[in-house]
């Protein structure tokens, strides 16, 4: 499996108890969505490898599942700090302005002047609204609020075009 068909969901944060279980920090929302996906793809050693998820829930504000096969601690303490991704495929189809994540990170970001802000490095959740984070020669914090600082999307071209002052450095 290729990175491009993958969608990381998540990552192997922890161990629970003696027979296999692990935590897990999902990037899903709601937190519990990762366990309507089976199965995971865990990268061990640079590879992505197939995982059937026996069993999972919530467990206090995280999240605890069971994969086939790890059925003691030991076992499951190898897979301490993998990412936990899904084949594009598993994943619903999106409607018409709807993007992953994963899907905008790398972005080029231009604004309505065509000045080049750099690429999208990662975007983060706030209260009010998600928010892109572009490096370039500044790090721009930049709101991702569709029509007002966001303009367009093409995925096709790599490009997202944002209304955003160059000079309004954010980071």
């Amino acid at each position: 499996m290729s990175d491009r068909e993958m969608v990381v969901m998540g990552r192997v944060s922890g161990l629970f108890g003696v027979r296999g279980w692990i935590k897990v920090y999902s990037y899903t929302k709601p937190r519990s969505g990762i366990l309507d996906y089976s199965p995971w793809f865990l990268r061990l050693n640079g590879e992505w490898e197939e995982h059937d998820v026996v069993a999972g829930h919530s467990q206090g504000k995280g999240i605890v599942a069971h994969l086939l096969h790890y059925d003691d601690r030991d076992q499951a303490v190898q897979l301490l700090g993998c990412d936990i991704a899904v084949r594009r495929d598993q994943l619903p189809e999106l409607g018409v302005g709807e993007y992953y994540w994963t899907d905008l990170e790398g972005l080029r970001v231009e604004n309505l002047d065509g000045d080049m802000l750099g690429r999208i490095s990662h975007l983060f959740e706030t209260g009010a609204n998600d928010v892109i984070v572009v490096q370039g020669e500044r790090e721009y914090l930049i709101p991702y609020t569709w029509g007002v600082a966001v303009r367009k999307v093409d995925l096709a071209a790599g490009l997202m075009v944002v209304d955003w002052d160059p000079e309004f450095w954010s980071g």
